[in-house]
């Protein structure tokens, strides 16, 4: 009977660190993969052998050393989110995912992906994910990477791998002008726009193939000779017609359907470019209609100031209009919201509204700080009702802003040339008395709280902003995308573990800041920046805390300051979130 552990060590230790891998993380990672689950079952008595053996789809599994060898070049640990270009039969995956936090494979052979998923799910590896596709794309919605490791050579290093590469990343691919003339290269991103470049060697691996590798392989023959064609480059034009789908007609009900996709999905994000057409407000309702009717979705929040949508909020929810609250969206720009377009949805949600219960219709909420009187209006007129004494101090507190609340600009200009903050410490301490009786307060009215709370938010934030931007700088961009972003979270966790929402907003809000010029030159961030190095942070955490109690504890619980501070990025997202 063949002893597969044994031959496995074996291996570990004559075929690997014999050959003179080190990494005492990687040898302990290829300890524990079983190797003859990743080969067809007849081939298991020769898995330990150091050299590549054919799977499925006409491929190959890598020889133990060379997967050794790359993982420790691209220097592999844990925390890490390693990008694998060319799946095959998952076993150079599982050894990764034994280091890294998590691990994106991407192979071009659906036989390949679908096989190499089930292995995953029957081993219990749980970090991995697997798609089908052009590998030479990578995968922009996971990156950044701090590894990425191509099993396939191409003619150059695709630009897509090294724009998904993190700054202090490494990647590991082969790279030549035919099959018999690859090179091993490594390259480390030192910045924004600096790579440094290393030779490790001669390898020989099968060709990359994809819109910036080689072209679907050609083969002729001249005696025993090979070629391999080029695919020929793409400009971005092409590259949209190729991925675009057609779209049924607005009033289509098929229009809503396609985006079935996107069921699953806590946030969906809606962008545009000009806050632009008829033809976009009706195409967004109509998506947003979709999600709300077939799956559940239950927030509708918009680039648009909280006092405002309130009032739109209490219209579609049937709640009471406040008769004493200035009319919504009085203020520049009125066309974004005040249009037949936005009423049409705004009426549509009422009925749909009217015919659930109570605490299960949508809602309709703003994310923006602009209308800093409408909020301080709002959390007076709260207080009002629930603690006459607050209020009094409410309006004391919030006589520091009252001269500028129509024109806060000019706020910002006096705050900065007296050189301090004079209404600072006010607005704060309002605010954290709001949170400090908070249980109080929502036991006599917890949507009453939110709405005043939130509002506090905005005033706070909003002085913060009015003087930020005097000072030329990002910051007063980036505190008004963290305070959206943080209302958005405020409202998941307000509305609980079912919630789900619908997010309207520009595209320099909603795209990702990190990948184009606001986040590479601007250093300006953005919701969907923030909303992936939160979910990054979260896992790191997770991970982290599993393994320091052994594997055990309760590993998905909500992380606390310490395990925050446990990478750089998620220690620099809670000083940016203070």
């Amino acid at each position: 009977m063949l002893d597969l552990a044994r031959q496995r060590e074996r291996m570990v230790e004559i075929q690997i660190a014999g050959r003179g891998v080190r990494d005492p993380r990687v040898l302990e990672a290829i300890r524990q993969v079983s190797r003859e689950r990743f080969v067809p079952e007849g081939l298991a008595e020769f898995a330990y052998e150091d050299w590549p053996l054919p799977i499925e789809a006409g491929q190959t599994i890598s020889q133990p050393y060379i997967v050794a060898f790359m993982i420790e070049a691209a220097e592999v640990k844990p925390g890490d989110r390693v990008l694998e270009i060319g799946t095959g039969s998952g076993y150079a995956a599982a050894v990764i995912s034994m280091i890294a936090d998590q691990v994106y494979s991407i192979e071009r052979h659906p036989e390949l992906a679908e096989i190499a998923r089930r292995r995953f799910v029957e081993l219990g590896y749980d970090n991995i994910e697997v798609r089908v596709g052009d590998g030479t794309q990578g995968w922009p919605e996971a990156a950044p990477f701090d590894a990425i490791i191509a099993a396939a050579g191409g003619p150059y290093v695709p630009a897509p791998l090294r724009q998904q590469l993190a700054v202090g990343g490494r990647l590991v691919m082969p790279v030549g002008e035919t099959l018999r003339q690859q090179r091993l290269v490594k390259i480390i991103r030192k910045s924004k726009s600096e790579y440094e470049e290393q030779d490790l060697g001669d390898v020989r691996f099968v060709p990359l193939v994809g819109a910036h590798g080689w072209g679907e392989i050609e083969r002729t023959r001249t005696g025993a000779r090979e070629k391999l064609f080029p695919g020929k480059p793409k400009d971005l034009p092409a590259l949209v017609r190729e991925a675009a789908e057609p779209l049924p007609g607005l009033d289509d009900p098929a229009f809503g359907r396609m985006f079935d996709r996107f069921a699953n999905a806590r946030v969906v994000l809606l962008g545009e470019a000009s806050h632009g057409t008829s033809e976009f407000y009706r195409a967004r309702a109509a998506i947003t209609r979709r999600l709300i009717e077939a799956h559940g979705f239950t927030i509708v929040a918009v680039e648009a100031d909280w006092p405002d949508a309130a009032a739109i909020d209490r219209y579609v929810r049937h709640k009471a209009a406040r008769t004493d609250a200035e009319v919504a969206f009085r203020r520049f720009p009125t066309w974004m919201w005040r249009n037949t377009d936005v009423d049409a949805f705004v009426r549509w949600l009422r009925q749909h509204n009217g015919r659930l219960l109570v605490d299960e219709r949508v809602g309709f909420y703003g994310l923006d700080l602009y209308n800093l009187s409408g909020a301080m209006r709002a959390v007076i007129d709260y207080l009002d009702q629930v603690d006459p004494e607050a209020a009094k101090v409410a309006r004391e507190r919030y006589g520091c802003l009252q001269p500028w609340q129509n024109e806060p600009q000019t706020y910002g200009r006096m705050a900065v040339t007296s050189g301090y903050a004079k209404c600072e410490a006010p607005v704060v301490e309002m605010l954290t008395d709001l949170l400090l009786r908070q249980l109080a307060y929502s036991a006599v009215d917890a949507e009453g709280f939110l709405d005043a709370v939130e509002s506090a938010r905005l005033v706070r934030d909003a002085e913060r902003y009015y003087r930020a931007m005097y000072f030329g700088t990002a910051e007063s961009w980036n505190l008004r995308d963290r305070h959206m972003f943080e209302r958005l979270e405020h409202l998941l966790q307000a509305k609980g573990d079912r919630a789900k929402a619908v997010v309207w907003a520009h595209n320099s809000h909603i795209g990702n800041a990190a990948f184009t010029e606001m986040g590479l030159v601007r250093d300006e961030i953005n919701r969907t920046a923030l909303s992936r190095q939160v979910r990054r942070c979260g896992r790191t955490h997770r991970v982290w805390h599993a393994r320091r109690n052994g594997g055990g504890g309760d590993g998905l619980g909500r992380p606390d300051g310490d395990q925050a501070g446990q990478s750089l990025a998620c220690g620099q997202l809670r000083a940016a979130r203070a």
